[in-house]
């Protein structure tokens, strides 16, 4: 071997162990942090849209079912159904979806997902559910303000699954379901995040909206506008940089919890 082989295969030695020791050293680099959020309201992040970007609910659904229609009779049908599982285990996980708040709310697809998201371990995804749930939510208050629709414990005087909520629900117009609009963007959300998962989160997404009539505080008709009203958020979202950016984010960081199992 001359000098002048010898000369390179040292290079390429040594080329390659700097190659090495970058690789080991970006594989265990703590993953970026999401940058702080105001909140709008207590306990209520700002969301990516501004309010002149949401889908405009009022615009996008029909009028809610009519007094004496064959679509009011389904609802009716529908909330006497449902209420016969006051006291099951349905119920109580009405009682559960209802709730919001974070860091709870941040469980809510915890066993369709196979893991829990955390603020610890996934802040990026967990950063996304919260911003999300406000850009899904206020997307549905120009048709609720607009209908004002009442609730169907006004209606049938049977009691809810959140007795301490009903006061503020008698001035939250029922059509469409707010709740409801949240938990489908989250789940239409998640099935691109974890895609392997997607029968299991779409089926909680859809027991999601469900539990607001199991809870006596929605009719089914404001549940399925909810859902329209969910799927047309996560669409324009995606015309967000700044939510395409810690969507991506949220997908590298399952990947690392899912190589921590």
């Amino acid at each position: 071997m001359t000098d002048k082989d010898a000369m390179r295969e040292r290079l390429v030695a040594l080329a390659l162990a700097c190659v090495l020791a970058i690789a080991g050293c970006a594989s265990v680099e703590s993953p970026r942090r999401p940058n702080a959020v105001p909140e709008i309201l207590p306990g209520l992040l700002q969301g990516y849209l501004a309010g002149n970007e949401l889908p405009n609910s009022l615009r996008l659904l029909p009028p809610p079912p009519a007094a004496g229609s064959s679509a009011f009779a389904r609802d009716r049908e529908a909330s006497r159904e449902s209420l016969a599982q006051r006291g099951t285990p349905r119920w109580e996980q009405a009682v559960t979806d209802a709730d919001l708040r974070f860091p709870a709310a941040a469980g809510s697809f915890a066993a369709a997902l196979g893991f829990q998201v955390t603020e610890q371990d996934t802040p990026h995804l967990y950063i996304l559910l919260r911003r999300t749930l406000t850009d899904a939510g206020l997307a549905t208050y120009a048709a609720k303000n607009h209908y004002d629709r009442a609730r169907p414990f006004t209606f049938n005087k049977e009691p809810t699954c959140t007795p301490e909520e009903e006061k503020l629900l008698r001035t939250d117009g029922s059509y469409p379901s707010g709740h409801t609009s949240v938990g489908w963007a989250w789940a239409l959300i998640l099935t691109e995040v974890v895609p392997e998962r997607t029968d299991a989160i779409l089926v909680r997404g859809l027991e999601f909206g469900e539990s607001r009539v199991v809870c006596n505080v929605h009719w089914q008709s404001d549940v399925d506008a909810g859902r329209l009203i969910g799927a047309a958020a996560v669409a324009r979202l995606h015309a967000d940089a700044a939510f395409r950016a810690d969507l991506d984010q949220a997908k590298a960081e399952v990947k690392r919890v899912a190589a921590r199992r």
